[in-house]
Order: structure tokens, then C-alpha cells, then sequence
């Protein structure tokens, strides 16, 4: 009896991209398209760390270059009013959850936000092919997907969605200032800051604040912060 010896041949494994965080904002979508993993979505949020008004989460898929984009942090309000602009006019999709302070003194201000990823990508009109969330990692998204920390200073479709929120959120916040002027959310957005603590004091809390968050709790007196509330700078 002749014995054949057969020798598998090696299993294929794509050999493995290195994204370096100098290579520029569109760097992990060219890496991710050269794989095939396309359309790409990228999720972030605004609001996490206000102690009124609601938590925004958007999640946007790019459809071209967009000069100038970058973190909403790190421009002036009318520079993030322009690119908001120019992303609607040019993404292939952008879908925008807005969670209320009810909701978030009900849950918790971190399952809001994970829930919130998932239903801003469940909102787009198509199912991408990999997801980008800025921070941590989301489960139950409906594609491989990778937590980027400080995802909206590296990934152009994280930076997309940081701006989409942002200026969804600076908008209500604004409207909400009409009809609560005595405690300056046109100015803070909501989050502590002197003049909110103080306002706190002098009014009480309105039904746009966080009851969960000490600061609110406790009508702008002391300086702790609740379970919460994760910083008091505005971002």
C-alpha cells in the first residue's frame, strides 16, 4: 500500500496594518478600505460630561475628504457650524440619538451612552462594514468595530460625528436658554461652571438637569462630584 503524505498548505491571514497616530485623520479609513471593509461608520457623542441637557450621540459614514476636519473641541463654534455643513451635504449617512436627562438619570449616564452608539449606527439608512466608536468598546454593534481613545483627533468619520453632535447639542442647548435664561445654558451648555453652580444656588435645578449628578443634587453647593459626573470642562 502506497501512503500519499498530504501537507496542508498555511492557513491565509492578511498580514496586519499599522495605523500610527501621525499618519493623518483619514489614516484607519484608507486601512480599513484597503481590506475591504467598507462603508465605514464613526460614533462619538456630546454632552457626557454636563450636569444638564441631553447626551447626543451621532454616528456619520463619510462620503469625501472634508478639509479642515478635526476633533469639535479644538474649533470655535463657527468653524464647527461650517463643517456641519459641509458633512451633511456630503455624507453618505449621518444619524443623530438624543437621550434625555430622564432617561439618563434612569439608567446611568455610561449604559446611556453605549445604547446610544448602538442606536445611532441602527439608525443609518445602510449597514456599515466597520464601525470606529471613539473611547471604549460598544458590544451588540452590527460590524467589527474598534474603541479609538481620542477617536475624534484620529479618525476623520469619528471626527464627522464629534462635530454632528456637538452642534446638535450646542443647538438645544441654546433653544433650552429660552426658556430657562436665569441659568445661562446658551453660555455653559450645561456644564459646571461658576456661573452654573451659582445660578444652581440661587434657583433650584429645572427639569433640563441631571438629578443624578451631585452637583445638581446638591443645588450647586460643594465641589464633589456624583457617580456621574465625569468632569466639569466642556467638551
Amino acid at each position: 500500500m502506497t501512503v500519499v503524505s498530504r501537507i496542508s498548505a498555511p492557513a491565509y491571514r492578511p498580514r496586519p496594518s499599522v495605523v500610527r497616530r501621525d499618519s493623518g485623520l483619514y489614516a484607519y479609513e484608507r486601512a480599513l478600505a484597503r481590506r475591504g471593509f467598507t462603508p465605514i461608520a464613526g460614533v462619538d457623542e456630546a454632552g457626557r460630561g454636563a450636569c444638564a441637557g441631553p447626551l447626543v450621540v451621532a454616528a456619520v459614514v463619510l462620503g469625501r475628504q472634508i478639509d479642515g476636519l478635526c476633533d469639535s473641541k479644538l474649533v470655535s463654534p463657527a468653524v464647527r457650524e461650517g463643517l456641519y455643513d459641509r458633512i451633511l451635504a456630503t455624507a453618505k449617512g449621518v444619524a443623530t440619538v438624543i437621550i434625555s436627562p430622564e432617561e439618563i438619570d434612569t439608567r446611568g449616564l455610561h449604559k446611556c451612552n453605549i445604547a446610544g452608539m448602538r442606536r445611532a449606527v441602527a439608525r443609518l439608512s445602510f449597514d456599515p462594514g466597520y464601525i470606529l466608536t471613539d473611547g471604549f468598546p460598544v458590544p451588540g454593534l452590527p460590524a467589527p468595530a474598534l474603541a479609538i481613545w481620542k477617536g475624534d483627533q484620529v479618525a476623520a468619520c469619528v471626527a464627522a460625528a464629534s462635530i454632528v453632535a456637538k452642534v446638535t447639542r450646542d443647538r438645544i442647548m441654546t433653544a433650552l436658554d429660552e426658556q430657562h435664561p436665569e441659568y445661562g445654558f446658551a453660555v455653559h451648555k450645561g456644564y459646571v461652571t461658576p456661573g452654573h453652580r451659582l445660578a444652581l444656588a440661587n434657583h433650584g435645578p429645572c427639569p433640563q438637569h441631571r438629578f443624578s449628578f451631585v452637583t445638581v443634587a446638591r443645588s450647586g453647593l460643594g465641589s464633589e462630584m456624583g457617580e456621574n459626573e465625569v468632569g466639569a470642562g466642556v467638551v
